[in-house]
């Protein structure tokens, strides 16, 4: 059996930016952010940071969750330690729900489509592993006119364990043969190291 030239991409935050979640964070509470002496960016970051945490300590003990429940349960708990002394009426359901479904409309970096189609072009399939539910992450691409087969995704979703456990980059790596060229590219260092770490 020929070897086959594949290609493994970290997705959000990699292929696609923030800039559609925090423009919507501005716009939502950007103004009642900044009265009280808080960046919108800052807090968007900070939200999704701690999010992240959660979301890998729950896998590590056995207790996964998706990311974006644990990204909805921790919201009002992020603006309280932002300073926001009373989040629950600083802030709404409804503002909370406009800013998760911002984060179904993240853009692409610049360059992607062209990236993808050169690695096409030089003969590599190009895969997702990420931490994101498929049917969201996969219509980042669609969106965009980047066209990903389902089948090319891999989400922590189906085997609720989250990276950088390495056995999440393992159910990728069982999807190829032996002998394939494989290749991990992501933005984050930890995501890269973990992936080589798994083979």
């Amino acid at each position: 059996m020929s070897s086959q030239k594949n290609v493994v991409f970290d997705v959000v935050g990699t292929c696609f930016t923030f800039s559609a979640f925090f423009a919507t964070i501005e716009a939502q509470i950007g103004e009642k952010l900044r009265g009280q002496c808080v960046h919108p960016q800052a807090f968007g970051y900070a939200w999704m940071e701690a999010a992240e945490r959660e979301y890998a300590y729950l896998s590590m003990s056995k207790r996964y969750q998706p990311f974006l429940d644990v990204f909805d349960a921790i919201f009002y708990r992020t603006l309280w330690f932002c300073g926001i002394n009373e989040p629950r009426t600083f802030a709404s359901d409804e503002d909370k729900a406009t800013l998760i479904a911002s984060y179904h409309n993240l853009e692409p970096r610049d360059g992607l489509h062209e990236a993808v189609q050169k690695l096409r072009d030089a003969g590599f399939t190009v895969w997702c592993l990420t931490t994101g539910d498929v049917g969201r992450v996969r219509g980042y691409f669609l969106r965009n006119g980047i066209e990903m087969p389902e089948e090319n995704f891999v989400s922590c979703d189906q085997g609720q364990l989250a990276k950088p456990a390495l056995e999440a980059y393992q159910r990728v790596l069982a999807k190829f043969n032996e002998g394939d060229e494989l290749w991990f590219a992501a933005a984050h260092s930890w995501d890269v190291s973990a992936a080589k770490a798994a083979g």
